[in-house]
């Protein structure tokens, strides 16, 4: 599959997970109402940000942190032409996500906006395959000069996003609209991703150097881009869009456990992003792991490729352990505590070559109003790198690695060597959370829905 889908549904799928949780821990001052995206809903490609689909979390009724319906629907008098346009095409490429992006800070919410549009627009390129590659691996690498160009615009994409690029001009005034430090970042995002594409438009994914410059691609550059407009924005410290190693392993640990989990339906759409470098060791085609004959070795293959992805864990660790800011602490920790909850469901688990390894949603609605400090975020990873650890099969030919960096994730979870605490709900408890979890979800596509009918009106 092309690099594109995956970029853009990641995008997504981060940007969808933050759920709408109050300061509890962690500095902080705002409070932010937003969908929790469940490992899988996504677009194959432009769409597989790690979470979709689940009910959010609510916010308390403490006025202090709510926000009018008004002031998340962005008043006419705060939005020029362009942006009343820009926010429409959100709304008609990703409701869910317009409905997110409308609970940040103006000028944050904005950049985030034009980031999405360029990415989509972008994505939207890759993805259309009545582009000739001698036309579409130069606008891939290209794309980026556009958003200086006022008067560039692609006509003759077949494409359901296709709007994004008919009308690029106006996505591109909105952009160089934005703050210099906001546009580097974009254009510069927009200018590696493009390249990254332009790579991976023909090629398989051979080894595991070039398995993480994929997803690198896809789902790295993504963390690394909205790291800097954390930045930017001065929720969050320099340091944090400065380090693009750890923002880069953010996005790899996600993309890697939507590679792995995933298996199946991408054999069923004809795309492989395993490693042959791995695979080849136990098959020799990656399709003959979903033969019955071959399911002991199939899944000893998944298990060493989920302890390549553990790898990545101390460096998300690290990464949340330097946020202040609480909505920005929960919009990044929800999809890493569902990415661990989703590998540890995996491991050693032949249902992921037979059909759709899920986390239930008690689990998720659970996992989601745990996550709102590094110290619950700790344990969280330490419950699963733990359950993880005993499955460990004694003959698994990568048991040893497994079981080594399960020791150092202990290591960071566990600091004075004292299991970090976690609150554990009762069932009646629960229930009621998953019920104002649901309510939380109606009023969110009501919100999203009126802010549609808004900027509709407002045009007329």
């Amino acid at each position: 599959m092309a690099a594109s889908t995956k970029a853009a549904a990641l995008f997504k799928r981060t940007l969808a997970l933050s759920p709408a949780r109050c300061p509890g821990g962690g500095g902080g001052q705002r409070c932010s109402s937003s969908p929790l995206p469940l490992p899988g809903g996504r677009r194959r490609g432009g769409g597989r940000l790690l979470l979709q689909g689940s009910p959010p979390g609510a916010c308390p009724a403490s006025p202090r942190f709510q926000r009018p319906l008004s002031s998340l629907l962005c008043p006419q008098d705060a939005l020029s032409d362009g942006l009343q346009t820009c926010y429409r095409y959100l709304n008609q490429t990703s409701r869910s996500f317009a409905a997110v992006i409308r609970a940040l800070d103006e000028e944050l919410r904005h950049a985030v906006c034009i980031f999405y549009l360029v990415l989509r627009a972008l994505d939207t390129v890759e993805d259309d395959m009545t582009i000739n590659l001698d036309t579409k691996v130069p606008m891939l690498r290209d794309f980026h000069s556009y958003l200086y160009q006022p008067d560039w615009r692609y006509m003759e994409s077949k494409e359901k996003d296709k709007q994004v690029l008919e009308d690029f001009p106006t996505i591109s005034l909105e952009f160089r609209n934005l703050a210099k430090v906001y546009q580097d970042v974009i254009a510069d995002i927009c200018h590696k991703m493009g390249a990254g594409m332009a790579e991976f438009l023909e090629k398989k994914v051979d080894t595991q150097h070039e398995w993480d410059k994929y997803c690198h691609y896809v789902a790295g550059l993504v963390g690394i881009g909205l790291s800097r407009l954390f930045s930017a924005s001065e929720l969050e410290d320099v340091i944090v869009g400065q380090d693009t190693e750890l923002a880069n392993s953010m996005g790899l640990f996600l993309q890697k456990t939507n590679i792995i989990r995933d298996y199946l339906e991408d054999q069923l759409d004809g795309r492989e992003f395993w490693p042959r470098e791995v695979w080849s060791r136990y098959a020799k085609k990656l399709s003959d792991l979903a033969k019955p004959e071959n399911i002991d070795v199939a899944v000893q293959c998944m298990n060493e490729l989920i302890t390549n992805a553990l790898h990545h864990i101390p460096d998300v660790l690290t990464y949340l352990s330097r946020l202040k800011n609480q909505s920005v602490f929960n919009f990044c920790a929800i999809p890493q505590v569902m990415a661990i909850a989703t590998l540890a469901a995996c491991y050693n688990n032949k249902q992921v070559f037979r059909g759709v390894v899920k986390i239930r949603k008690g689990q998720a609605v659970t996992l989601m109003m745990d996550a709102t400090n590094i110290q619950a975020v700790k344990a969280i990873m330490y419950q699963y790198v733990e359950e993880i650890y005993r499955k460990v099969p004694s003959t698994d030919p990568s048991s040893n690695k497994t079981q080594q960096i399960i020791v150092s994730i202990r290591t960071m979870s566990l600091p004075n060597g004292v299991e970090a605490s976690r609150n554990h709900y009762s069932p009646i408890y629960l229930s009621c959370a998953m019920l104002l979890a649901a309510l939380s979800w109606q009023y969110l596509s009501a919100m999203s829905k009126a802010s549609e009918e808004y900027v509709q009106a407002s045009e007329n």
